[in-house]
C-alpha cells in the first residue's frame, strides 16, 4: 500500500521566501508571454498562489500566515518578478494590503484580525485602489442610514478577475469637518459593483488591472475603516507609503534584473561579447542595479519591519523608488540595444521594455518626488497633494 503524505501546513513550509517564490515563479513563467500576447489575466498564477498559500504571505504566523515581514515580501516579490512581471506587480497589490492590515492587527484595529484569518483560511484577494486614489479619490458617498452609497469608477484595479474585497476610498461632505476621505473595504460582490473587463495596456497586460464601476453601493458603517482629511499625506497614509512602495519598486527592479540576464544570456559565447562597446553597457546595467538594490535596501532599512508614521521615511521610500524606476527603464532600454534586432521581436527582453514602464505612474512620479523632497529639506509644507 502506498502512503502519501500530506501537502504541508502554511506553517510548515521553509521560511526562504525568496526561493518559495522562484518555485512558484518556474511554474508559472511559461503563460507569462500567453498573457502577454492576448491581453489576458494571470489566471494560472493565482491557482498557484492558492494551492500554495503564497498570498498569505505577510498574514501572522498566529493567524495561519508566514508572518513574512516588509522586507521578505519585497524581496518575494523581486524574485517573482523574474518570471512574470505581470504576477508580480498584480499579486504585489494584494500583498501590500495584506502588509498593512497586518500593521494594523498589531495595533489592534477594528477588522484587521478578520481580514488576515480570511486570507489565510478562505484564500480571499485583496484588490486596492490607492494607486490612483491616493489623497483626492475618484466618486462620491453620501451618508445613508446604517451606513453610504458610494458611486464611482476605479481605475488600475490589479487582480479584478479574481478580486474578494476592495480596499478603497471615497471623498465625503461631512457637514462637521467638510471634504474628508472615506477608506473603507467594498465586497466585489456587492450590488452595484461591476468589473468593466477593459484593461488593454502597452505593458503589465496580464495584471487585469480593469476599471470597476461602483453605482449606488451601500457599504456598512461597520466596513469604513478610517477617517482622513482630503487632499493630504497624513499619518496612516504616511505608513501605507513606507509599506508599499518598496514592495511595488522591487518588482520594478527584478523585471530590470531579469531583463539583464537575458541578454548577458543571449551575449555570452558569441562574438558580441568581445566588442568593448558591448562590455561597456552590460557593465553600465551591472552597476545600475547594484546601486538601485543598494536604494531598494536603504529604504527597506529606513522602513523596518513596523514602521511609525513619518514623512521622512516617504522621502526615502520615494526617492528609492525613483532610483529604481529610472535604472529599470535604463537596463531594459540597453537590453534591446545591446542585443540588437533580435530583441525588437517578441520575447523576455522586449516584454520586460514594456513591463518596465509602468514604474513611472505609480505616486509619487519621479519628478514629484524630486519636489517633495525639496519641500521637506526646505520646512515647507510637504503634506497637501
Amino acid at each position: 500500500m502506498t502512503i502519501t503524505a500530506p501537502e504541508p501546513s502554511i506553517n510548515d513550509r521553509p521560511r526562504d521566501f525568496a526561493e518559495w517564490a522562484a518555485e512558484i515563479g518556474r511554474k508559472i513563467q511559461p503563460f507569462s508571454s500567453i498573457h502577454d500576447r492576448e491581453g489576458t489575466f494571470v489566471a494560472e498564477a493565482y491557482e498557484v498562489f492558492s494551492s500554495t498559500g503564497y498570498l498569505a504571505l505577510a498574514v501572522p504566523q498566529e493567524l495561519g500566515g508566514h508572518g513574512a515581514s516588509i522586507r521578505e515580501v519585497a524581496n518575494a516579490q523581486r524574485t517573482l518578478a523574474h518570471y512574470c512581471g505581470s504576477a508580480a506587480l498584480a499579486s504585489v497589490m494584494h500583498q501590500h494590503v495584506v502588509l498593512f492590515t497586518a500593521w494594523r492587527y498589531r495595533r489592534e484595529m477594528a477588522g484587521a484580525e478578520k481580514t488576515l484569518r480570511r486570507v489565510a483560511d478562505e484564500g480571499i484577494v485583496l484588490v486596492s485602489t490607492g494607486g490612483a486614489d491616493t489623497t483626492r479619490p475618484r466618486g462620491t458617498a453620501r451618508k445613508v442610514e446604517g451606513g453610504y452609497r458610494v458611486s464611482g469608477r476605479k481605475i488600475f484595479c490589479s487582480q479584478a478577475p479574481v478580486g474578494t474585497v476592495m480596499s478603497t476610498m471615497f471623498p465625503f461632505e461631512d457637514p462637521e469637518d467638510g471634504q474628508i476621505v472615506l477608506n473603507m473595504a467594498v465586497p466585489l460582490g456587492a450590488e452595484g459593483v461591476s468589473i468593466q473587463n477593459n484593461w488593454d495596456a502597452m505593458g503589465m497586460r496580464g495584471t487585469g488591472s480593469h476599471d470597476i464601476e461602483l453605482d449606488e453601493v451601500f457599504v456598512p458603517d461597520a466596513a469604513v475603516l478610517a477617517r482622513r482629511p482630503y487632499g493630504v499625506v497624513d499619518p496612516p497614509l504616511q505608513v501605507i507609503f513606507s509599506i508599499a512602495f518598496p514592495a511595488i519598486a522591487a518588482v520594478y527592479l527584478g523585471i530590470a534584473e531579469a531583463a539583464r540576464d537575458h541578454a548577458v544570456a543571449a551575449l555570452r559565447s558569441t562574438g558580441k561579447a568581445n566588442d568593448a562597446l558591448v562590455q561597456r553597457q552590460i557593465g553600465l546595467m551591472d552597476t545600475r542595479l547594484r546601486a538601485a538594490s543598494w536604494a531598494l535596501d536603504g529604504a527597506l532599512a529606513v522602513v523596518g519591519d513596523d514602521p511609525a508614521p513619518s514623512m521622512d521615511t516617504v522621502v526615502a521610500v520615494m526617492a528609492a523608488k525613483r532610483e529604481i524606476a529610472q535604472a529599470a527603464v535604463e537596463v531594459c532600454d540597453i537590453a534591446m540595444e545591446v542585443t540588437g534586432g533580435q530583441s525588437y521581436y517578441r520575447g523576455p527582453i522586449e516584454q520586460a521594455y514594456r513591463d518596465v514602464r509602468a514604474v513611472k505612474f505609480h505616486p509619487f512620479t519621479p519628478e514629484e518626488t524630486l519636489q517633495h523632497a525639496g519641500k521637506v529639506a526646505l520646512g515647507l509644507k510637504a503634506d497637501e497633494r
